[in-house]
């Protein structure tokens, strides 16, 4: 086997692995961003919220680490990018927000969902396939680029190199970048663990708290596989490049664009140009984990639609995870955990809109349930 051809074969089997973990992971604690928000909204409890922002803290702390000490060049992301696209991140946002709402789970909830036997969540994620690779390169992914995107800001322009709070305090503080990068890393985990463990009845959760450990620290590894294990000389062209990630730099954990290349694969498998990437294996991944973990604990069940509404509802949702996924550059855990890490300006403002709209729709859900009742 070409080293190439092995490099890659190690970042897909790594990524296989990891979703797995995380798949395994988020049956065994029913972790759910959306059902986490729907906790808070609908009965004032915070644990699945606490555990969501748990494993956030820990992907930022990890992450950084990585980043400082040398190992990934997070610049290189796409969540980095000088260009900060700003319209897209909200709209984008704000419709997989509304979308996960009405589809009843986000693209992860979904996958762990079919590993337990749910056809309906495979309903659901074809349908967000179709939409995110029309998104992508299709009829969605026109008016993207022509009515979203260039409503940005050019960060370039004005001096500074990418996105990042690293950076900007940087730039504004006049700090050293390591120092800035440090300071921001603080001031954004701090709060959150102070939040998290606040609560005596999430730290005596072991499920939860380890849950949430471990969900960032997945994140934590995805970056160090394709940005350090997977980053080598390419013999073809004789220069360094990240291998087996449809981005064609360093990735982490993401579901929606994925699941738009898992169904490219799937449909056009004889093309030769085509093959399976760290993200495809993470995504298949996670439903063999949950699948593992369904049939250990006897909760496999085969799930279908409850009526037509619940059909028509899926599929709605779904179209707007999809195009909100891509539009967003990802979902709950793609701009929420994998994101985030990156102190990426943009992967927050993406992810405050996708709990803005998450929260509106739970709130007109409940607002109507109130007057029919």
């Amino acid at each position: 086997m070409e080293p190439t051809a092995n490099l890659a074969s190690i970042v897909i089997g790594g990524g296989l692995a990891l979703g797995a973990i995380f798949g395994a992971i988020a049956g065994k604690t029913n972790f759910c961003t959306m059902g986490a928000l729907s906790d808070v909204v609908n009965m004032g409890h915070w644990g699945r919220l606490r555990m969501w922002l748990l494993a956030i803290a820990v992907a930022v702390i990890g992450t950084q680490v990585l980043a400082l000490g040398g190992s990934v060049d997070l610049a290189k992301s796409i969540y980095l990018r000088p260009q900060l696209p700003l319209l897209s991140l909200v709209v984008g946002g704000l419709l997989f927000g509304v979308g996960m709402t009405i589809a009843g789970g986000c693209a992860n909830r979904n996958l762990v969902r079919l590993g337990a036997g749910s056809v309906r969540s495979l309903v659901v994620l074809v349908f967000m396939a179709i939409a995110a690779y029309m998104t992508l390169k299709g009829l969605f992914g026109q008016w993207r680029v022509s009515w979203l995107d260039p409503v940005s800001v050019d960060l370039a322009g004005r001096g500074l190199k990418d996105s990042s709070l690293g950076t900007l305090l940087s730039a504004w503080g006049g700090l050293e970048v390591g120092r800035a990068t440090q300071l921001a890393t603080a001031v954004l985990v701090v709060p959150l663990l102070a939040f998290v463990f606040k609560d005596g009845r999430f730290r005596r959760n072991a499920w939860q708290v380890l849950g949430g450990i471990a969900l960032g620290a997945v994140a934590v590894a995805g970056w160090y596989l394709t940005g350090h294990i997977g980053f080598a000389e390419n013999p073809e062209t004789l220069e360094m490049s990240y291998f087996a990630t449809n981005s064609r730099t360093l990735e982490s954990v993401s579901f929606v664009a994925p699941t738009a290349y898992s169904l490219e694969l799937l449909m056009l498998w004889t093309d030769k140009s085509l093959h399976a990437s760290f993200g495809i294996a993470c995504a298949g991944g996670v439903v063999l984990g949950s699948l593992a973990v369904a049939l250990l604990t006897g909760h496999f069940r085969w799930e279908g639609f409850a009526s037509m509404q619940d059909l028509r509802n899926q599929l709605i949702g779904a179209g707007l995870m999809g195009f909100g996924g891509v539009t967003a550059m990802g979902c709950t855990v793609g701009q929420g955990i994998t994101g985030v890490s990156t102190l990426a300006l943009g992967s927050m403002v993406a992810l405050l809109a996708i709990m803005a709209g998450a929260v509106a729709t739970l709130r007109f859900i409940l607002w109507r349930a109130m007057r029919e009742d």
